[in-house]
């Protein structure tokens, strides 16, 4: 496969390069510690940076700064959904990451599995729910369906906010009231009980496989960000044909959303041990304990050598 074109970092290191972070999504504080660990990384290297928190921030404020290139670190609505990578392109200033249908595609997980359907990519069985068809719904009927537990996830959520296990039809209906908190759709999926393994993608190449392990009965935001008890294996553990197989799922299900530059696929194991692809992050975790970084690491990358990367994959 033919890796994608860089920019020279010769061309980057004359540009102003304006780091977007924070914001106003749910996913704030995570985004606060990718921005910071994304400024010191390009400082590092002697690029010309702004650090940029967009909460309140004006983005036609971005021409006043004489801003040339854009590296994407606000994670979640508003940021890794396509409406500012399409308020951008209107402003002519590259980004890194996914274009505008990517992101839309890929932060949106009701359609991403039926992207994954569609391309032959599989996943786990699911349902969806809408806010305004949810008190016709037959939740115990959904339940048996997909075979009597279920984790519950808000349609366009990242970071495993407002998710959550249901094995009844009581659960299940408070599940579904989380996840309406906040999203007017909601995804219920079959439940997967094998291991969790995560996937970064940067360019065309897909990076070591990382193997999560909780004691939690997921992994959860708290297992993600607030747990010392949780368990990253890079190497994964699998063995060289299956660490391969995996990846190239990897690839085939960034490409089916049309995600591209960077980023990351989510996939689990069910109980036979078949791959089952959850989701595509298009903006992950940029702090230096993240996953990405993480993989890249094994890679031979260090943490500011993987920014540089991500933004010599920017948009031209």
């Amino acid at each position: 496969m033919i890796d994608a074109p860089l920019i020279a970092t010769e061309q980057l290191k004359q540009e102003t390069i304006a780091v977007l972070f924070g914001g106003d999504s749910a996913e704030r504080d995570v985004s606060l510690n990718s921005g910071a660990a994304v400024v010191k990384g390009l400082e590092s290297l002697g690029y010309r940076v702004l650090a940029i928190d967009t909460q309140g921030f004006s983005l036609t404020d971005l021409h006043a700064l004489k801003v040339d290139r854009v590296f994407i670190a606000l994670h979640g609505r508003g940021g890794e959904d396509g409406c500012l990578q399409g308020a951008l392109e209107y402003m002519k200033l590259p980004y890194t990451g996914s274009g505008v249908l990517g992101s839309a595609l890929s932060m949106d997980k009701v359609r991403s599995k039926q992207l994954f359907k569609a391309s032959g990519v599989p996943t786990a069985a699911f349902h969806v729910l809408n806010r305004e068809d949810y008190q016709q719904a037959d939740l115990s009927a959904i339940l048996v369906h997909l075979g009597g537990k279920v984790m519950v996830k808000p349609a366009k959520e990242g970071s495993s906010i407002g998710m959550s296990i249901a094995s009844d039809a009581e659960q299940l209906q408070q599940a579904v009231d989380l996840a309406l908190k906040f999203d007017q759709q909601v995804l219920i999926e079959q439940w997967l009980s094998g291991a969790e393994y995560t996937v970064s993608i940067l360019g065309e190449q897909a990076l070591p496989a990382i193997r999560m392990e909780t004691p939690n009965e997921f992994y959860d935001y708290q297992a993600k960000y607030q747990s010392q008890t949780t368990l990253y294996h890079c190497p994964c553990g699998l063995n060289e044909q299956q660490e391969s197989q995996l990846q190239s799922l990897a690839l085939q299900a960034f490409q089916s959303t049309g995600a591209k530059g960077w980023g990351r696929v989510d996939v689990m194991q069910d109980e036979l041990g078949n791959w089952q692809v959850l989701e595509v992050n298009t903006v992950p975790g940029m702090t230096e304990s993240s996953l990405v970084p993480k993989a890249a690491k094994q890679a031979g990358f260090s943490f500011a050598e993987l920014t540089q990367r991500i933004l010599q994959l920017s948009a031209v």
